[in-house]
């Protein structure tokens, strides 16, 4: 949904005078979207979370039958016909989120078997469609421009790490069960490095562009917020398995507000 905010700001155009949509697109990206892609994973891992998260309503019990299943096809079709509302670039986009979201957990595909496949395919869906859904419906459907699908995609490839944030309170069960998350390929330090890495590097190539488009004070506010998440990274590292949920919670929210520093960049390049 933030991703999705900080298309809306990229645009340029007034939220005022788009709100209906702007409603739509909110509903879209969070509870819409989101909530069919947990529902798709849940269903599909179901043993894993057996193992890692046994409290769960489809591993419990607490659903019986395949209702999981029956939830994740209704949210489905019911966020496509929701994104019939915001123009062909807004529908290919939700069409595509949900695309990955069922590659993601469900087979053959089923890409978080690879942890670098699956990572990449949520941090498309989480950050840059959702960012290209936001800057679309506030540009009547039309494509986003150049600047704004770039910033999309270098934090689509930064939310890659996040990604693997979530995996390190996982790695018996994806041991167990064949899941090659990053952790689980790489060991859990050197998956830490790796996913520092990842969040890192495209937020310095987003400070070079937003200096070179003629917007230093944002390129200087993105660095600070670099500079803090690297502190938090130092520490992370040291201790991942332990510290991944501290991170999720106090660096993941700098990277975040990275982002919309970001689109405020550009809005104020196409407002001036």
């Amino acid at each position: 949904m933030w991703a999705f905010a900080c298309g809306v700001v990229a645009s340029g155009a007034a939220v005022t005078e788009h709100w209906p949509l702007v409603l739509i697109g909110v509903l879209l990206a969070g509870p819409l979207v989101c909530a069919t892609s947990q529902a798709v994973n849940d269903w599909f891992d179901r043993e894993v979370d057996a193992i890692n998260e046994p409290q769960r309503p489809i591993p419990s019990g607490r659903m019986p039958g395949r209702w999981g299943l029956y939830i994740a096809v209704a949210w489905t079709v019911l966020s496509l016909l929701v994104a019939l509302a915001l123009g062909p670039w807004g529908f290919g986009a939700a069409a595509v989120g949900l695309l990955l979201a069922w590659a993601y957990s469900a087979p053959p595909v089923r890409l978080k078997v690879n942890g670098w496949w699956g990572n990449a395919a949520c941090g498309i869906s989480y950050e840059g469609l959702a960012w290209v859904t936001g800057a679309a419906v506030m540009a009547g459907g039309a494509m986003p421009g150049g600047h704004s699908l770039a910033l999309a995609a270098l934090y689509s490839l930064g939310a890659h790490g996040i990604m693997t944030l979530n995996d390190f309170k996982s790695v018996q069960g994806d041991r167990q069960m064949g899941i090659g998350s990053l952790p689980v390929r790489l060991g859990v330090n050197r998956a830490a490095r790796t996913a520092c890495w990842m969040m890192a590097a495209p937020q310095a190539v987003v400070i070079v562009l937003l200096v070179l488009w003629g917007s230093p004070w944002h390129a200087a506010a993105v660095a600070a917020l670099l500079l803090a998440q690297a502190v938090l990274m130092a520490w992370f590292t040291r201790q991942p398995v332990q510290r991944a949920l501290f991170y999720s919670g106090f660096g993941v929210p700098l990277f975040v507000a990275g982002m919309m520093v970001s689109a405020f960049a550009l809005r104020s390049a196409v407002v001036a």
